[in-house]
């Protein structure tokens, strides 16, 4: 069985100040998590950028001009509070599209059996419209459309469990019931979106967790909300936007998750993807800031991608 582990140089001089927790350093982390010898059959690979009409398939085109025309040629410029450009982010954001749609086509033509995309920096706060919360561009949401333009996938599910609400994946999707978004997360919680009721066309399942929850309500409102919803929706590929950021020594947020209820919830959505899209996964990265929680999570969860 084949699990790609797709990385680039680019992503690493996407810098911002001092200080910020969505640092390069994490993917030195995760990198040298995947070095060890349990991961040398893991498929390494470096993906190209991506073409700005692939980008246009979740974003407005006038907003990712002025985002490539906002990038400083030295220093920084913000984007939004807390999200910052420096002279490399735009071209290490389209190498995470390019990473997402890279291991989408190499999942649907049977190359690989699923894939993790070690990226930055992360996307889904990134709106249709605009780059929000440390995000710049959706790559999952980008990813699922790419899925269904180039190879004529009818159903995408986009599981997410970051610990924040993805925003951003909620309103590329909500009036799309081809695609499913369902999220774990946090509330409340910074982007402050995300609850229950919330529900798009049908397509959006959210699952909001209270401060302090652990791995019994996280496993919970997988078994009782996420995995039913999978099983209806039927998706002919599944996406994870995987952020490591719900583990408890994470500092952004107070969800006490563990490596081991990654893990687990990598094997619920392996097998649902066996049972409904031939095994066909991709995981995206998306948060996670404490350097060690973040190593030993992506660790136990490609484990898992490579028991496939």
């Amino acid at each position: 069985m084949t699990t790609l582990y797709l990385h680039h140089p680019i992503f690493q001089e996407h810098l911002l100040p001092p200080g910020h927790p969505e640092r390069p350093e994490r993917l030195v982390a995760i990198a040298g998590a995947l070095s060890a010898p349990r991961f040398d059959a893991l498929v390494r690979r470096v993906p190209p950028a991506a073409e700005l009409d692939t980008v246009t398939l979740a974003h407005e085109r006038e907003f990712v001009d002025l985002l490539a025309d906002n990038i400083p040629s030295a220093g920084f410029a913000r984007a939004d509070l807390d999200t910052y450009l420096s002279p490399k982010s735009f071209e290490a954001a389209l190498h995470g599209v390019g990473a997402a749609c890279m291991a989408i086509d190499e999942v649907i033509t049977g190359k690989a059996d699923n894939a993790f995309c070690a990226v930055r920096p992360p996307g889904h706060h990134a709106e249709s419209h605009r780059a929000m919360g440390f995000c710049l561009l959706n790559n999952a949401a980008i990813g699922a459309r790419w899925a269904q333009r180039k190879h004529g996938v009818d159903r995408v599910a986009i599981v997410d469990w970051d610990v924040h609400h993805g925003n951003g994946t909620q309103e590329i999707v909500w009036a799309d019931p081809t695609i499913l978004y369902a999220s774990t997360h946090q509330m409340p919680l910074y982007p402050g979106t995300g609850a229950a009721n919330e529900t798009g066309a049908g397509n959006i399942v959210n699952v909001p967790l209270a401060p302090g929850a652990g791995s019994d309500a996280f496993r919970h409102a997988f078994n009782k909300r996420i995995v039913p919803a999978l099983t209806e929706f039927r998706p002919d590929l599944i996406v994870i936007s995987a952020g490591f950021d719900a583990h408890r020594r994470d500092p952004l947020a107070e969800i006490n998750l563990s490596e081991e209820d990654f893990a687990w919830a990598t094997k619920q959505l392996m097998t649902v993807a066996d049972d409904s899209s031939g095994g066909r996964l991709v995981s995206v990265l998306e948060g996670g800031y404490d350097l060690e929680a973040l190593s030993d999570s992506v660790a136990a969860h490609v484990a898992v991608l490579m028991e496939a």
